[in-house]
């Protein structure tokens, strides 16, 4: 079971990982809290001293088409913050 599937890269993140030293993923929705620690542990060499998860439902979306009107949903994910130990970085960046 693949636990991390990628991290969130957005404005919000990017400031809490610079002044709180906080990242985010979206994770297995499956995984528990200390699944998670030790994935993010294990693929980054980094101490994750707290995890905070939330689990989000997908929104419901239709739009208008010649064929008629199409009803559809975005997926269920779960999303997890780490908070990291003072000192220790993660760089999504080092791989482009």
């Amino acid at each position: 079971m693949e636990i991390l599937h990628k991290p969130i890269l957005t404005e919000k993140m990017t400031i809490q990982g610079e002044k709180l030293n906080r990242y985010g993923f979206i994770v297995d929705r499956k995984a528990n809290k200390l699944q998670i620690k030790q994935a993010v542990e294990k693929m980054y060499n980094v101490i994750v001293t707290d995890v905070n998860t939330a689990n989000y439902m997908g929104k419901v979306k239709s739009r208008y088409t010649k064929a008629g009107m199409l009803v559809g949903r975005s997926n269920n994910y779960k999303k997890a913050i780490v908070t990291l130990k003072n000192g220790d970085k993660i760089d999504f960046y080092s791989n482009i």
